[in-house]
């Protein structure tokens, strides 16, 4: 059983308890969303994931999309929702207030994507996509492209998309073949085939804009002479409406093991007329702009399949009656004790917990860093903002959604064989979250850029935003008489991280093969650290909240109890991930390509 409610009070505990000593918070631009403003659209977010959203995802899951006669219909419900959804002013939210958006915080912003994420995966593709969009127009398109096209796109009335991957191209996307001709005036004609687009066709709005990468004529090979471009779907009339259509076909839907009631196309442009973003030859700026900005989206979904499935595995663990207690029976009156008094579904569901609660902690750090690097006046702050974002963003992505992947597989291992089949709705939490740890650049491609570009960057700037931070919080807190030994687990794995750190610059500027066999566990690594230092300062809060006397203990008791467990059963991979970084790429790299 799909079970999920947004858990609200967590939220508000990274909001507003846990990083008010980060640096990148009390910004002026921000001072009128008060705390109580805050909660207010939390609470009312939760009210459109939990009543609107979450009943349309297994019923979205079995129709999924189809294609008819060219057109995009989505599931059930979902129209229907959608302009719920966008008359209510949730696709507006942390948009500019120039192009009618809410200006509502980052850090506010992503919860509340969480809550969408958790409810329905599929449907919050659709507003997310288009907010990714317009961060890439905002950012680099000309003042007439902006007027024409940002409010109706930020109002939700249109909805934006990316196509970059190209049937014979992934990742590497200097082999594109799209091709973009000048007509002597400031538009485009745009020719090519794209697959693997989200939300590249469906009914819920009256237009689609796609940000689609192309060639020049006389463009340079490779990215250097890739270009981003504007190609409405229906060329607007000078009223602003939609017009003609603009020689944009779906060829097809993609046919996915998950995200069924989100429309995946493949798509074909025909000389349909688009106009330049940014500079010529430099469309790979302006596409890391959204990508950038997707990247954390999809760490954020990763986080929101986590905890649905998390709940969901909770709610069955109570119900579900098997065996008898290992410490005597728990239930007298039944015939078998719930499983949830067993060590290893224990093992399971705190595993989730503290993966949803250390991705949620160390997601609201990044989204404060991302207010701060657009509104903070200080530029000493905004610089550092910049630097841990850059560091940050990779890990986010990749971290969150392994997590996420690996509690939806528990929360199928909880259900048992009831899990496997496609009644109990758990299985969908697997099929969906597995797609986030490949689109928006694969997490191997994360943990490459980490290695391979953030680390070393402005000789190795951006790991001081992290380290310096995680650093003080250990030498302040160490000797503390009730968390000590937790704070000396954490001092183990940032020295591991930093001895990991100097091994990979060492080794890498010989051979780069050495950082690329690391990547990945140094990204493990990391990560793993940043939540430790989150879920330390999470329990020494929570202790004084408890030491003052509250009347939420439970909940704070329930903190620490979980900060607990990450330090004895997750943080312990630091040690793994250190001695497999350590090893070296020998054993990897072996094998001649023909043994394979």
């Amino acid at each position: 059983m799909q079970v999920y409610e947004a858990p609200l009070r967590d939220m508000k505990f990274v909001l507003h308890e846990l990083h008010n000593d980060d640096g990148f918070g009390n910004l002026e631009a921000l001072a009128e969303f008060t705390p109580d403003l805050v909660d207010a659209v939390l609470e009312e977010a939760a009210k459109v994931a939990q009543e609107v959203l979450l009943p349309l995802n297994r019923s979205g899951d079995i129709e999924g999309c189809t294609l008819e006669n060219g057109v995009v219909r989505t599931p059930k419900g979902f129209k229907e929702a959608y302009d719920m959804f966008r008359e209510g002013g949730w696709c507006a939210l942390a948009s500019d207030p120039e192009w009618g958006g809410q200006g509502l915080p980052e850090a506010l912003n992503k919860l509340t994507e969480e809550m969408i994420c958790s409810s329905n995966l599929s449907f919050s593709l659709y507003p997310g996509l288009t907010h990714g969009a317009t961060t890439a127009i905002e950012g680099y398109a000309s003042d007439e492209l902006k007027q024409a096209y940002l409010p109706k796109m930020v109002e939700g009335t249109w909805s934006g998309t990316m196509c970059l991957t190209e049937p014979h191209c992934g990742t590497d996307l200097g082999m594109l073949r799209t091709k973009a001709v000048p007509q002597g005036d400031d538009s485009f004609k745009i020719s090519g085939a794209k697959i693997f687009i989200s939300a590249g066709e469906h009914d819920l709005t009256e237009n689609i804009i796609h940000l689609v990468l192309a060639r020049l004529p006389d463009a340079p090979e490779g990215v250097k002479g890739i270009s981003l471009f504007l190609v409405p779907k229906y060329l607007p009339k000078e009223d602003g409406t939609p017009g003609p259509s603009n020689g944009v076909s779906v060829a097809a839907i993609e046919h996915k093991m998950g995200l069924k009631a989100s429309a995946t196309c493949q798509l074909n442009f025909d000389d349909s007329i688009g106009w330049l973003v940014g500079t010529a030859n430099k469309g790979m700026e302006a596409m890391f702009k959204m990508m950038n900005t997707e990247r954390v989206s999809v760490g954020i979904q990763g986080l929101g399949v986590g905890e649905a499935a998390y709940q969901s595995a909770v709610w069955y663990a109570k119900e579900r009656v098997q065996g008898r207690s290992l410490s005597g029976v728990k239930n007298p009156k039944g015939p078998a004790d719930p499983i949830i008094v067993h060590p290893d579904v224990r093992r399971m569901l705190m595993t989730a917990r503290a993966y949803n609660e250390g991705s949620r902690a160390v997601g609201a750090w990044v989204s404060r860093a991302l207010d701060a690097e657009k509104h903070a006046t200080d530029p000493a702050v905004k610089a550092r903002a910049e630097d841990f974002i850059a560091l940050m963003t990779p890990v986010v992505k990749a971290l969150f959604t392994d997590c996420g992947y690996e509690s939806a597989n528990l929360a199928v291992q909880v259900y048992g064989g009831h899990g496997y089949i496609a009644e109990s709705g758990v299985e969908q939490f697997v099929r969906d979250a597995r797609i986030a740890m490949i689109y928006e650049g694969t997490n191997g491609i994360q943990a490459l850029d980490l290695v391979g570009r953030k680390m070393p960057a402005h000789a190795g700037r951006y790991l001081r935003s992290f380290f310096h931070p995680v650093s003080d919080f250990i030498e302040a807190n160490k000797a503390d008489e009730t968390f000590g030994k937790m704070i000396e687990g954490l001092e183990k794995a940032f020295g591991a991280l930093q001895l990991s750190t100097g091994t990979i610059a060492q080794k890498g500027m010989k051979d780069p093969e050495e950082a690329g066999a690391a990547a990945t566990d140094y990204l493990r690594l990391l990560g793993l650290v940043a939540m430790g230092y989150t879920f330390a300062k999470a329990a020494l809060i929570a202790q004084a909240k408890l030491d003052e006397g509250t009347e939420d203990a439970a909940f704070y008791t329930a903190k620490i109890g979980t900060a607990r467990f990450f330090f004895d059963r997750l943080l312990p991979q630091a040690t793994a991930a250190f001695l497999a970084i350590k090893s070296g790429k020998a054993s990897m790299m072996a094998l001649d390509v023909e043994m394979f």
